[in-house]
C-alpha cells in the first residue's frame, strides 16, 4: 500500500467550528520522523544543494475578514441547510447531493444531476436534469474572487443561491422556499439565533448562512503545508522531485501555491462530450477569444474529485495529469508524469475540514443517500 497523506496543523489559521466542524489535532509521527514509508533524504549532492522548493514558501492565507466574529449559530444553521432537501423543489435534492464529503466535496460523476433523480447521490445518481458541467469540489472557496467554472459569481453569498434557484439544479422558487422554511419552527428559531440583528427567515440570511458554512471547508493541513512551514522531513525524495518537476513543466503558473489554483481561465482542449455545447467564459463575456475557457481549479484533494475537467471527460487522475503535460508543449517523460502525479496525490491531500453530515435536519426530510457498500474514491495507487 502506498504512503498516505500527513496532516499538518498550521498555527496561522483558526477555522470556526460548527457542531463537529473541527480540526483534527494529530500529526502522523511516522512520516514526520522518518519512520516506515518515508524515505530518508538522499545524499545526492544535486538534491542537497537545491533550495527546499522551486518557489518561495508562502504561508497559507488567513480566512477573510467576513468570517470575523461569525456566530456559531450561523455556522450550524448553514450546516443544516446544506444537507436539507427542503431547499429543492422535489424535497429530495440538497447541496450535499452534488457536494458530498464522501466524494471529495463533489459527487463522483462526470456531470451533476439536479432534481428529479430521487435521494440517490454519488456515482449511481441519474435523472432527467443532467447538467453540462462537472460538480467542482468546494475546498478553499473562502479565498476565491471568482466562483463556478465560468467565474460568474463573485461572492459565496451570490453563488449559494444560484443552484437553489436554477431550474435544472434544485429548482426552487424564492418566495415558496422562504414560506416553506418559515413554516418550520426550528428554522425560525435558528435563523433568529444566527442573525440576532436581523432575525428573519430571508433569502439574504439563507445565502449568508450557507456561505459562512462553506467558508469553513479549508484544506490547509496537507503534507505540503507542513513542509512549507519548515518540516522538510515530511516529504520524501520522490515527492520533492515531483514538486520540482511540477514547476519545471510550468504547472505552478496556473496552479500557484499555496492554494494550487488561481483566478485564471484557460482552454485546455479537453475531449468534448456528445450532445453538450458549452462555450465556457465566452457565455459570460461574449468575447470570442474566451470560448472554451474555464476557471483553473484547485489541485488540493485532486485524488478525491474524479472525474476531471469542466465536463468530467477524463476519468483518471493519471490521465488528467498527462493531458495537462501534453498541453504545456514541453517534452516530458513517463517518469516526469509519475512523479508529478505522486506530488499532487500524496502531498496535497487534506479533507479534514469537509462538511459534516447531521443525523437529521429541521424539515424532517430524509437526507441524500450515498451508495451503500461503495468505497469512496481514494486516488490511484492508494
Amino acid at each position: 500500500m502506498s504512503e498516505g497523506p500527513v496532516y499538518w496543523p498550521p498555527e496561522s489559521m483558526d477555522v470556526p467550528s460548527a457542531a463537529g466542524v473541527c480540526l483534527l489535532s494529530f500529526v502522523w509521527l511516522a512520516a514526520s520522523c522518518g519512520g516506515s514509508g518515508t524515505e530518508p533524504r538522499s545524499e545526492d549532492p544535486t538534491i542537497q544543494e537545491r533550495p527546499p522548493a522551486p518557489w518561495p514558501l508562502e504561508a497559507f492565507p488567513d480566512l477573510p475578514e467576513i468570517m470575523n466574529d461569525v456566530p456559531e449559530a450561523r455556522l450550524e444553521l448553514g450546516r443544516l441547510l446544506y444537507y436539507d432537501p427542503v431547499l429543492s423543489i422535489d424535497n429530495q435534492t440538497a447541496c450535499a447531493t452534488c457536494h458530498s464529503e464522501l466524494w471529495g466535496m463533489g459527487d463522483g460523476i462526470p456531470r451533476g444531476v439536479g432534481h428529479g433523480a430521487g435521494l440517490d447521490a454519488g456515482p449511481r445518481r441519474a435523472g432527467p436534469n443532467t447538467l453540462r458541467r462537472n460538480s467542482p469540489a468546494l475546498f478553499n472557496l473562502a479565498f476565491r474572487s471568482s466562483l463556478l467554472w465560468d467565474g460568474r459569481a463573485e461572492t459565496l453569498e451570490e453563488q449559494a443561491l444560484m443552484p437553489i434557484l436554477n431550474d435544472q439544479e434544485l429548482g426552487s422558487d424564492e418566495k415558496a422556499l422562504i414560506a416553506e422554511l418559515s413554516a418550520i419552527p426550528e428554522y425560525v428559531e435558528r435563523f433568529a439565533d444566527a442573525f440576532p440583528e436581523d432575525p428573519g427567515v430571508t433569502i439574504d440570511n439563507l445565502s449568508a448562512a450557507l456561505a459562512a458554512y462553506e467558508r469553513t471547508f479549508v484544506s490547509n493541513r496537507a503534507t505540503y503545508d507542513g513542509y512549507a512551514e519548515g518540516r522538510f522531513g515530511l516529504m520524501n525524495n520522490e515527492q520533492i522531485d515531483g514538486m520540482f518537476r511540477f514547476a519545471e513543466m510550468g504547472c505552478d503558473d496556473c496552479h500557484a501555491p499555496p492554494l494550487f489554483e488561481s483566478e485564471t481561465f484557460a482552454n485546455r482542449n479537453v475531449p468534448e462530450v456528445d450532445g453538450v455545447v458549452d462555450h465556457g467564459l465566452e457565455e459570460r463575456t461574449a468575447l470570442g477569444e474566451d470560448r472554451g475557457e474555464f476557471r483553473t481549479p484547485t489541485l488540493r484533494n485532486l485524488a478525491a474529485t474524479e472525474p476531471y475537467f469542466h465536463n468530467g471527460s477524463i476519468q483518471l487522475m493519471s490521465d488528467a495529469v498527462r493531458h495537462e503535460l501534453e498541453q504545456s508543449g514541453l517534452p516530458f517523460t513517463d517518469d516526469d508524469a509519475r512523479l508529478i502525479l505522486l506530488f499532487i496525490d500524496k502531498t496535497l491531500r487534506d479533507e479534514s475540514n469537509s462538511a459534516i453530515r447531521p443525523l437529521e435536519v429541521p424539515s424532517g426530510l430524509p437526507l441524500p443517500i450515498d451508495p451503500a457498500g461503495v468505497t469512496p474514491r481514494g486516488g490511484e495507487g492508494s
